[in-house]
């Protein structure tokens, strides 16, 4: 979750001013904290509440309406701010940038002993998703992210399938599992590389033109601050790109203690405040 929010305010300053570059300061005075990381922090109230289909929309209606000058999207923002609470059929990238809490409520240990996906928090990011964006390529963004960010936890987490010998120590070998099951699984083209994409790419708000860049930024990174420099540096929605690499970077390599520090004075206290209930609740979760 806190690599989504960092992604979020690095590259806030990018969306509308886009770099083709890694070398560029990561934390800048005028950075700041956008839609994505408003409704990455109301996912995680709605899974605290319960993670049921009304959770997820008071969640994000409630939280719009604390922060209603976040950029949310025509659409988002329109359903946002009225009665309504039915879907429109988005498949916009919105989906895959809120859904990381979902994928951290995943069990590990579950995994590990049967060698099956735990349904409960797939289920749950599906629903994040299903509530406004339920056409299939805005479930299918948000599905692919949950899975790499649990992949990530499983394989660098030192957890394995089957009584094999983990691989956490060979980082190739793990991106090349998540790579190998977004592909087979989602059919996403996961082989360019960012030197490939980046001359072209433009700001694009849709999952099927986000959601594999990102993982891209992820698959070619050494850790956590490069994946979200290679993130911001292809250009396009920047702050949406970067939350969602660095929400699969984080469950991949941690993120330093000086990032989160810095990350945190960009947030006021309601924020932190939802931060620090979610980090209780995982703790609770696990004991």
């Amino acid at each position: 979750m806190m690599g989504a929010i960092i992604g979020d305010i690095v590259g806030s300053v990018y969306e509308w001013h886009n770099i083709k570059t890694k070398d560029f300061p990561l934390f800048r005075e005028d950075c700041f904290f956008t839609d994505d990381t408003v409704m990455t922090c109301a996912v995680a109230e709605a899974v605290m509440n319960g993670g049921q289909k009304d959770d997820f929309i008071d969640a994000m209606k409630k939280y719009a309406r604390m922060y209603p000058d976040a950029g949310y999207g025509g659409r988002f923002g329109a359903w946002l701010f009225s009665d309504q609470r039915q879907p429109y059929n988005s498949f916009g990238n919105g989906s895959a940038m809120r859904v990381s809490p979902c994928a951290w409520t995943m069990d590990r240990g579950f995994c590990a002993r049967t060698g099956m996906w735990p349904s409960n928090g797939r289920a749950r990011a599906r629903l994040s998703a299903e509530v406004t964006h339920n056409h299939p390529e805005g479930i299918k963004g948000a599905m692919a992210t949950a899975d790499a960010i649990f992949m990530c936890r499983f394989y660098f987490g030192g957890y394995s399938i089957d009584y094999e010998s983990p691989i956490h120590d060979r980082p190739a070998e793990c991106k090349r599992r998540v790579k190998e099951h977004i592909e087979q699984e989602y059919g996403y083209d996961l082989s360019r590389t960012l030197d490939e994409i980046r001359p072209t790419y433009r700001f694009n708000e849709t999952c099927q033109d986000t959601v594999p860049q990102a993982i891209i930024a992820f698959l070619e990174s050494t850790d956590f601050e490069d994946a979200i420099r290679n993130a911001v540096s292809l250009g396009g929605d920047s702050d949406t790109l970067a939350a969602i690499t660095g929400s699969i970077a984080e469950a991949a390599y941690g993120i330093p203690d000086w990032m989160k520090k810095k990350a945190y004075s960009y947030l006021d206290d309601p924020l932190k405040d939802i931060l620090r209930r979610w980090k209780q609740y995982l703790a609770s979760a696990e004991e």
